[in-house]
C-alpha cells in the first residue's frame, strides 16, 4: 500500500466512519462534501477527486489488512498536529445524521486510539460538534 496524502488520509477517516454501519447515508455523504468545501485544511484539495479517493479507501478496506491497515496508513500520512482535526472531521460525519450507531462509536474509538487524541480534546470536539448540530425543536 502506498502512503496516501494528508488530504486522502483525512477523507479515508471520514469514509470509514460513514461506512462503519454499512449505510453511507446521503446526509453523511453531503457532510463529507461540506467539510471538504468549507474546512481550511482542504482549501487546496480538488473536490472533484473525492469519488476517486473514496473508492481508493474502499479498495484498501477490502485488502487483507482491512480497517486496521487503513487506520495505520492514515496515521502515517496525517501529521501529529492534525490528529485532532482528523478526529473532528470523522466525528462531524458520524454526527451528521444525528444518529450515532454502535459501529460508528467503535470506529471513533479506534480513531482516538490510533491518533492518540486525549480525552479532554475528544470531549471538546464532541461537545462543539453536538452544539453545532442542535435545532430549535
Amino acid at each position: 500500500m502506498s502512503r496516501p496524502t494528508t488530504h486522502e488520509a483525512l477523507i479515508y477517516l471520514m469514509v470509514i466512519t460513514s461506512a462503519s454501519d454499512r449505510d453511507m447515508t446521503d446526509v453523511e455523504l453531503a457532510r463529507i462534501g461540506a467539510v471538504i468545501r468549507s474546512w481550511p485544511i482542504f482549501e487546496d484539495f480538488d473536490e472533484h477527486q473525492l469519488i476517486d479517493v473514496a473508492q481508493d479507501c474502499q479498495r484498501l478496506l477490502a485488502q487483507e489488512a482491512g480497517l486496521e491497515g487503513v487506520l495505520t496508513l492514515a496515521r502515517s500520512a496525517i501529521p501529529a498536529h492534525l490528529h485532532d482535526t482528523a478526529y473532528a472531521a470523522a466525528f462531524e460525519v458520524a454526527s451528521a445524521d444525528l444518529e450515532m450507531r454502535m459501529e460508528e462509536r467503535r470506529v471513533l474509538q479506534l480513531l482516538r486510539r490510533h491518533l492518540s487524541v486525549d480525552e479532554a480534546t475528544v470531549a471538546a470536539i464532541e461537545r462543539a460538534t453536538k452544539a453545532r448540530h442542535r435545532t430549535l425543536t
